[in-house]
């Protein structure tokens, strides 16, 4: 019989299979994929775990898939739940990223992501600063006036504190000599906040990955000025701040992960399910309709990424008062 990519695949997910039967009592087969995503629903963890689900069932890699949204403080809320609650489960991952490394730096957490088993980035993600339709700001230097001005006059909303969006308004705000600790900083714990924040009226600007901001950008709901890519980033007509004279970039991330206690089998069959979605060309098509950056990086590599994201992070947010 010929070998094909899915005849491997199947055979790895049977390990899996047989490992969840045998493991603790809630655990389950591979067949209903389990995915933790540590922050409210609506946010860009929450697009990616429901875009893994739908890529993944519409490919006929597993057959049903449950998402458990934890929200709160940038993931370490739910980060400590998926490390003891969930351990040992072959069949479960969580969803993470540049936000969850940022938060648990400065919220000194007492979990990291040390304590969990890194199978896979998945994606990347410039940010984007918008406004109100209606707002004074049209460009991101009329923004950044406006904090030299008097920076307690412009809240921004974002992501959990410490997270990317908050790194980024910290680094905009030094490039405008404002101290990091002038800043109003209205931290969420989702984009689906921060987005209601913004068209209600009571924030000035907001700043997230620019997936979270796309339908509301194109429905005239919400007007970018800026985005954080180091280059005009093709289909989306937003200058960068490098363009507009700020000299500040930013890039967020975003993988998956899973938890501790599973067997070296398990993590193969993880890494094998993960690695043939990241190659699909389903997976290609929803990165590219989302505005996402598909830069796959598995296992052991994708470890010792984290272990050099942490600390130049925690350098980041030190050097902006945040740590």
């Amino acid at each position: 019989m010929k070998l094909t990519k899915r005849t491997l695949l199947q055979a790895s997910l049977a390990v899996v299979s047989a490992a969840a039967m045998s493991g603790p009592a809630q655990a389950q087969a591979i067949d209903q994929l389990q995915l933790f995503v540590p922050a409210a629903p609506g946010g860009g963890w929450d697009q990616t775990a429901r875009t893994i689900e739908q890529v993944l069932r519409t490919t006929n890699l597993i057959k049903t898939a449950q998402v458990t949204n934890v929200p709160g403080a940038g993931g370490t809320v739910g980060l400590p739940r998926f490390v003891n609650q969930w351990r040992g489960r072959p069949n479960a991952l969580m969803i993470g990223g540049m936000v969850m490394v940022g938060a648990i730096i400065a919220n000194k957490a007492a979990v990291d992501l040390t304590r969990t088993v890194p199978i896979a980035r998945l994606t990347g993600e410039f940010l984007a600063v918008v406004v109100p339709p209606d707002s004074p700001f049209k460009t991101a230097g009329d923004l950044v006036a406006a904090l030299k001005a008097d920076p307690g006059k412009v809240p921004v909303a974002g992501g959990s504190a410490g997270g990317s969006d908050h790194i980024l308004f910290g680094m905009l705000g030094k490039a405008a000599g404002v101290p990091a600790g002038k800043l109003s900083y209205v931290a969420f714990a989702g984009g689906g906040p921060a987005q209601a924040a913004l068209l209600g009226g009571h924030v000035a600007a907001g700043i997230s990955g620019y997936g979270e901001f796309g339908e509301q950008i194109k429905a005239g709901k919400l007007r970018a000025i800026a985005i954080s890519a180091d280059a005009r980033q093709p289909g989306i007509d937003v200058p960068t701040l490098k363009e507009q004279g700020i000299d500040v970039e930013l890039f967020n991330w975003r993988g998956v992960f899973a938890p501790p206690g599973i067997t070296a089998a398990e993590r193969e069959a993880m890494l094998t399910l993960i690695g043939t979605m990241a190659k699909s060309s389903a997976w290609q098509a929803e990165c590219e309709k989302r505005g996402w950056t598909s830069i796959p990086l598995l296992g052991d590599a994708y470890a010792k990424y984290i272990e050099n994201e942490t600390t130049r992070i925690a350098a980041i947010l030190k050097d902006l008062g945040l740590a």
